[in-house]
């Protein structure tokens, strides 16, 4: 479906806590890479591609989120200690209609990444489009850390149409077949966010949060993924937008280190 979605939502909920002390007076988004917070990057890359309605999602230290000068609007997540980024995003439920972007709030990006997917989500068809990186495999070289097992990657089938995701996640595709990874970064058309809320609410007045759902032990702890594969299991389209490199994800004080570097080569 053609849309011109102006419209982002951040999941910014939870502590970090692998980043060590790093986290013990900020939340993980305002930890700072390359001079400025995690989440600035975020909101300078969004705005570069005129999304300038971002909801952020916040649980841990919450109130010490800084948007700096650019507004945005704040949901809270008080259950941050308990749920996952699934049930975070839904506490931003009501900002979902009409399609939205999504991003987590531990990765930087160039304002590349975001032209493309901006770009990509104007083209008819998809109910989701995904950022993927293809060159994945470099980035966990070293990365003793963050292994590869956690690794959100992408199954893509391509056969002589346009290409479309068949399976994503953490150990959910093999290394060998996966096309990229997956780095957090997406958009949900019109329809695309009514079938994500939907498959929500069905599976809340369903089983319930501590049943299972997908590949996670409840409902409450899926992660976004879990309902990304809902939707390709259901027929949903959901199409790959692929990069090479020009990201990196913070998850640990050895990611941070590494994403100095990288930004120091690609940020203005």
């Amino acid at each position: 479906m053609k849309s011109d979605c102006r419209k982002a939502v951040i999941v910014a909920a939870g502590r970090g806590r692998r980043l060590g002390g790093k986290t013990d007076e900020v939340p993980k988004c305002m930890v700072r890479v390359g001079g400025r917070p995690i989440l600035h990057w975020q909101l300078r890359a969004l705005a570069a591609a005129g999304i300038d309605q971002v909801t952020i999602v916040r649980g841990y230290l919450g109130q010490r989120i800084d948007a700096g000068e650019i507004p945005v609007r704040f949901v809270e997540n008080p259950d941050w200690e308990s749920n996952n980024i699934l049930a975070s995003l839904m506490y931003a439920a009501s900002e979902l209609a009409g399609g939205f972007y999504f991003s987590y709030c531990d990765i930087v990006y160039a304002p590349a990444a975001v032209a493309r997917l901006a770009a990509a989500s104007r083209q008819p068809g998809a109910e989701a489009s995904l950022v993927v990186d293809r060159g994945w495999a470099t980035t966990y070289a070293g990365r003793s850390l963050h292994p590869v097992s956690e690794a959100e990657l992408a199954l893509v089938e391509s056969g002589g149409g346009p290409s479309r995701i068949r399976q994503v996640g953490k150990q959910a595709v093999a290394a060998a077949q996966a096309a990229g990874e997956f780095i957090g970064l997406a958009h949900f058309s019109e329809s695309g966010a009514a079938k994500l809320a939907r498959i929500w609410r069905d599976a809340l007045a369903g089983p319930g949060l501590d049943a299972p759902f997908g590949r996670a032990k409840t409902l409450r702890q899926a992660y976004l993924t879990d309902a990304l594969n809902a939707m390709i299991a259901s027929g949903d389209n959901l199409a790959p937008v692929f990069i090479d490199g020009g990201w990196r994800e913070i998850d640990t004080e050895q990611d941070l280190a590494a994403a100095e570097r990288a930004v120091a080569e690609w940020a203005g």
